[in-house]
């Protein structure tokens, strides 16, 4: 006899519907439709948005033909994204298979062949390991990329003045700028370069350009018409994207140069300008004609080149440094890493972005989603300004900036916050500096590095225990170089001569050699400068240096500035060093001058803080109560020393001057 509760009592969809999760949603949504359901940095996504985002994420898989029984894999960090996936992928009848973020490529390769994925959602976070799985699998999935201008589309990406733009905006105008440079036959590898302030512009350049497959050769906007139209002719430049501030250096550049570019004109709405180059196209209308959806390139190697730099060129032709775009990647990430970047973080434009690339920074802030505040020129109130109406939390300089920041009077200064991290390079700041810099707010760390490294590659890493030392051995600490930065592999001071390393008991000098993947690609049409710069499997940087016993490394100077007077060699940066702690110095350049009887003796050039006095005599006796007598001055020129815009002392000029 047969069960009776089963007897005449089926299923019917009256009685019997099949269970599943996603019915847990839509009734929130339609229940609680305001409630907040996702929050995520800035995003606040309400029940009724996250059912919406859901039923569109089944819809365009269901439009891409994914039906009942398709897998669709996710690599997803706890986003927005990965929840909408665990009902989108449902909803269209297709199964979730949710792979562990710290899968190796050969596992992950293996689970999407035998799941047989038809689609993959990738967190960018996640691309290297799915690049490599994607070589070793058999199946060709369906690819979708996840990141900051869908994660976070309506936060500040931007701040120029009284523009505000959002990552959603950036990203599209970024876009369009790689759509419009292709529709007028811009390529893989061809060069665009750019003469631009900390604009907008500038930033967009930094992504639009390398999204057509081109390389940006940003040009720095001090450089003379004969240097400008050198770089632009051996860059092959196909187009040239001017601000009109430098217009006159441009019209001059292009009547000596032999390239014929096509010529954008950016008009900055924050410094107006009437004048216009004459055939040039205006920027907003050359942009308008891209498409803002355009299906940018992706490298096809992360070797290819993504921007082309050039030295300053003090001897001879200024060299043009390739960078890729795993250098450029692989900085932009260490910068976060070393500089502890938080999420959201405000950056202030104060290093020009012309100069390496502005550090990779460009690159590492919409990586952490953080904010860019544009600042068109480096002067002491506009930066006072900006630390206090945007919260600033990074910037960068050289120590010039340092002096400007330092130079409003305390009366003008606005309230800070926040402390604020400051990130320098070139010489060492003097203590005074550092001293003020804390006081007023500034936490300032030491970076060292080149064109050829992509900007900063060593850190000056501070241990907490040398908050205890006085005052005077923490001068003396923060002025070493340090250490090699993340991203790079090895560091080391070597002798040239035989490539061996030098003995780490800070006295001994070598040249400071660098070797990993934050090394340029090579000179661009210069080989042999190239072979000649990577001799030995290590970059060569010219610079001479010490090593001490913790392994941090202290500059002692150019191996074209080392001052060699009776066969002794002077360190022109420890001269420098010490008369930067006399009270009345400001700045201190120090140069070989010719000598009748020891071949060479040292030069020192100074310009003295505002409303101090001091003779050579005194600054003689200074140097002789401090430092071996081999090493003294044997004259002092008291005038204004010629920097570059990034603030280094352009010593070339220098050496000319006390030549004869």
């Amino acid at each position: 006899m047969g069960n009776p509760y089963n007897t005449d009592l089926d299923r019917n969809p009256a009685n019997y519907q099949p269970l599943t999760p996603i019915t847990f949603l839509e009734r929130a949504a339609s229940v609680f439709p305001d409630y907040t359901a996702i929050i995520h940095g800035s995003i606040k996504r309400s029940y009724s948005e996250f059912y919406q985002r859901s039923c569109q994420l089944a819809s365009a898989l269901s439009k891409k033909g994914i039906n009942r029984g398709d897998t669709v894999s996710v690599i997803l960090a706890n986003t927005p994204a990965m929840l909408e996936s665990h009902y989108g992928v449902p909803m269209c009848g297709a199964v979730l298979h949710s792979i562990n973020t710290r899968l190796d490529a050969a596992t992950i390769a293996y689970q999407i062949d035998h799941a047989n994925t038809k689609v993959l959602i990738v967190d960018r976070e996640f691309i290297s390991a799915i690049r490599s799985a994607l070589e070793l699998s058999k199946v060709n999935p369906i690819l979708i990329d996840y990141r900051a201008a869908s994660v976070f589309p309506d936060y500040t990406a931007i701040i120029h003045g009284s523009i505000k733009r959002s990552y959603s905006e950036f990203y599209q105008r970024s876009c369009q700028l790689a759509s419009a440079l292709s529709k007028k036959g811009i390529n893989r590898g061809d060069t665009v370069s750019v003469i631009l302030a900390n604009t907008p512009a500038m930033l967009e350049s930094h992504y639009g350009v390398p999204m057509c497959g081109a390389v940006l050769h940003s040009i720095n906007t001090r450089l003379d018409a004969a240097t400008i139209a050198y770089q632009i002719d051996h860059a092959n430049t196909k187009v040239l994207i001017v601000d009109r501030e430098f217009i006159s250096a441009i019209r001059s550049a292009l009547e000596l140069s032999k390239v014929n570019p096509i010529l954008i004109d950016y008009s900055d709405s924050e410094f107006p300008i009437s004048d216009s180059l004459s055939g040039a196209v205006e920027y907003e209308s050359f942009l308008s004609g891209g498409d803002p959806g355009f299906d940018w390139l992706m490298p096809e190697d992360e070797w290819d080149a993504i921007s082309l730099n050039y030295t300053s060129g003090t001897t001879g032709n200024p060299k043009g440094v390739v960078s890729h775009h795993r250098g450029a990647y692989l900085l932009a990430q260490g910068n976060a890493l070393i500089a502890s970047i938080n999420k959201h973080a405000v950056y202030l434009w104060t290093l020009p972005m012309f100069h390496c690339n502005g550090w990779c920074f460009p690159w590492t802030m919409s990586a952490i989603i953080g904010t860019h505040v544009c600042l068109r020129h480096v002067k002491p109130e506009p930066i006072w300004d900006a630390l206090s109406d945007y919260k600033v939390t990074h910037l960068c300089g050289a120590p010039v900036v340092m002096s400007t920041i330092l130079s409003l009077e305390n009366s003008k200064r606005r309230l800070l916050e926040n402390r604020v991290e400051f990130f320098t390079a070139a010489a060492p700041p003097p203590e005074k500096t550092l001293t003020e810099m804390n006081v007023s707010g500034f936490n300032v760390t030491h970076l060292y590095g080149l064109s050829e490294t992509y900007g900063p590659a060593v850190v000056n890493e501070w241990h907490q225990e040398w908050n205890d030392l006085n005052k005077e051995k923490q001068a003396s600490l923060k002025a070493r170089q340090g250490v090699r930065y993340l991203p790079l592999e090895s560091l080391d001071v070597v002798n040239p001569k035989t490539m061996k390393p030098v003995p780490h008991d800070g006295k001994t000098i070598g040249e400071v050699m660098f070797r990993g993947n934050v090394v340029m690609k090579g000179y661009l049409k210069n080989k042999k400068a190239s072979e000649e710069s990577f001799a030995g499997g290590w970059f060569h940087s010219g610079d001479l240096a010490v090593i001490h016993n913790d392994g941090y490394i202290q500059l002692k100077d150019r191996s074209k500035d080392i001052i060699i007077s009776g066969g002794e060699n002077i360190s022109s940066i420890e001269i420098e060093e010490v008369l930067h702690k006399h009270p009345a110095v400001n700045a201190a350049a120090v140069v070989a001058m010719p000598h009748e009887k020891w071949g060479e003796s040292p030069c020192a050039f100074i310009e003295l803080n505002k409303n101090q006095k001091a003779s050579e005599e005194e600054l003689g006796q200074w140097c002789r109560d401090n430092m071996a007598s081999f090493k003294l001055p044997r004259k002092f020129i008291f005038e204004a020393i010629p920097k570059t815009s990034t603030g280094k002392v352009q010593k070339f000029i220098l050496r000319e001057r006390v030549k004869n």
